[in-house]
């Protein structure tokens, strides 16, 4: 700041991403999944199991998952199989399944935080009228992984938007799907997004046979 790249003391300036991992974090595999599960089971961490598993099922971004309402969620009681939200990023929006997992871990959350359906369902611990930061969240997600004995360096809120995407299409090679699950205009966006590269497009043509 007020420093030309051009001056001596330039040289001593270390980057701001000095020694931290930059680009694409990388998506859960099932069986770490199913670990950072069991891990927040065993701490009787029921409000993040809920978070977890309606990330890993709405495929939503951390600034979508924090202001989610219970409305959103619940109607008459039970947790949706399915819900609808608009995206804040693109304003569009998106649909996505919630399993018998999510369902499970959400209303147990919701019967022991209570609250209407206006609510949001992870309240700010400061003032329950708002919704948790996207900060706080992303530090909870940084805490789940090194539970498991993950580097947090090497995952983020968006490893838990890409989880089920990348093997949705891992099983099923069609990025059409996972472009309408993760909400994006362009399927160019959905290729960047889970780094679909020349190998997987080979892959995909050699298992074809005609």
């Amino acid at each position: 700041m007020g420093r030309s790249e051009f001056d001596p003391c330039a040289k001593d300036q270390r980057p701001w991403n000095a020694g931290q991992k930059v680009g694409a974090k990388r998506a859960l595999k099932p069986q770490q999944v199913w670990a950072i599960r069991f891990w927040l089971d065993r701490e009787q961490r029921l409000r993040d199991r809920a978070m977890f598993d309606l990330a890993i099922d709405s495929k939503l971004r951390g600034c979508d998952i924090v202001k989610i309402r219970i409305g959103d969620v619940v109607r008459g009681g039970q947790v949706r199989s399915r819900a609808i939200v608009v995206q804040q990023k693109t304003g569009r929006p998106v649909q996505f399944e919630l399993l018998e997992p999510a369902r499970n871990s959400i209303l147990a959350w919701l019967d022991r935080r209570g609250g209407a359906l206006d609510d949001f369902v992870f309240p700010s611990r400061v003032d329950h009228t708002k919704h948790i930061s996207t900060r706080q969240y992303a530090r909870l997600v940084d805490e789940w992984v090194t539970g498991i004995g993950l580097r947090p360096e090497d995952y983020g809120t968006h490893s838990l938007r890409r989880t089920k995407a990348s093997i949705i299409y891992k099983q099923t090679g069609n990025l059409r799907a996972v472009q309408i699950l993760l909400g994006h205009a362009k399927i160019e966006s959905t290729v960047r997004y889970l780094g679909v590269d020349i190998e997987d497009a080979l892959h995909l043509a050699e298992s074809t046979e005609i």
